[in-house]
């Protein structure tokens, strides 16, 4: 236990035979009961696990998914049974060992004390991170973070790709409660589910731990167009849940009218580039800038720059309205 709280830990494995065992070795007595969650792997995972059980007992479960079905998924399972046996805190190691057990009381701390409803660490906020980060994950981690806090919301966090996580048993009720995204983006879609419901989210600064024998399933290219795909849809999913269903604000309508501003000037301008400067040069093209040009006179360029310029003024109102929103949340 940890300050009075039951505390158990979410391992989701897949493929980790070789270092599962010794996130299991390191594991801090503080932990009450740890959860590995095999995703079906095709190597000795399970079997590892396994030869645990005799010297952990019930402290240790193992839960077998029947099929791989994605970190997510294996989470949102983990994250049940935590649930289900009653933890006050549930936090989320890797089964790759990338994930130091000593930085575990430093996520614990908020959410044991009531500061924080979600704790997730930040290795950005350390100065090794270019050190010790391979630079393509540091940058697509960077990318993803600043669209991550447009959708969620909590503009205050980064390295929003960090899946080393704490929280409590309020926050595992609006999970456990929803459907997690099953795949590389379920930090993200954390993120959005717990600001529709007002939680607090805090980052906690530690280490980053790579080339400890570990060997990501990640690859950068193929996971970041759908983790972009799904924060752009999680992100109306929030404006539509948070700020009609359970709320009113009017920086929907900014948003929306911003960005349907924008959208505008931004076609409306490449017209009239196109109309004015290349079209013309081109013998195919030359009759069909003519006929235009009436729509991309001295007037219509002053009505484009109005729309372009109101539409990123509005979007800018909205983000300034959501953050004054959810600086509670911090």
């Amino acid at each position: 236990m940890y300050d009075n709280k039951k505390v158990a830990v979410v391992v989701p494995a897949y493929n980790e035979e070789s270092m599962i065992g010794k996130v299991i070795e390191t594991m801090p007595d503080l932990v009450d009961l740890i959860i590995v969650v095999n995703d079906a792997s095709t190597d000795g995972t399970a079997s590892a696990v396994e030869g645990y059980k005799n010297k952990l007992g019930e402290r240790l479960e193992l839960l077998d998914l029947e099929k791989n079905s994605g970190v997510g998924a294996a989470l949102e399972s983990g994250y049940k049974r935590a649930y289900e046996w009653g933890a006050d805190i549930a936090v989320v190691m890797a089964g790759d060992g990338q994930m130091d057990p000593g930085e575990l009381e430093g996520l614990l701390d908020p959410v044991a004390s009531g500061e924080a409803d979600y704790t997730k660490g930040n290795r950005l906020l350390v100065g090794t991170a270019w050190d010790s980060i391979p630079v393509v994950r540091l940058l697509g981690n960077a990318a993803l973070s600043v669209l991550t806090k447009i959708s969620s919301g909590y503009w205050h966090v980064s390295d929003t790709q960090n899946g080393y996580t704490a929280i409590n048993r309020q926050g595992l009720d609006v999970l456990v409660h929803s459907k997690i995204y099953a795949r590389y983006g379920v930090p993200n879609d954390i993120l959005v589910k717990l600001n529709v419901h007002g939680m607090k989210v805090k980052d906690i600064p530690m280490q980053a731990v790579y080339g400890v024998g570990e060997q990501s399933k990640m690859r950068i290219p193929k996971v970041i167009l759908p983790i972009m795909l799904l924060l752009i849809r999680m992100f109306f999913v929030r404006m539509w849940e948070k700020y009609v269903v359970r709320d009113t604000h009017p920086l929907v309508l900014f948003y929306f009218v911003g960005m349907i501003f924008t959208a505008i000037g931004l076609f409306y301008g490449t017209g009239i580039v196109s109309v004015r400067l290349i079209l013309p040069y081109f013998d195919l093209t030359r009759g069909l800038a003519a006929a235009l040009r009436p729509l991309c006179s001295e007037a219509g360029m002053i009505l484009d720059v109005l729309l372009t310029i109101s539409g990123f003024q509005m979007i800018l109102f909205a983000m300034w309205f959501d953050m004054e929103q959810n600086s509670r949340s911090r």
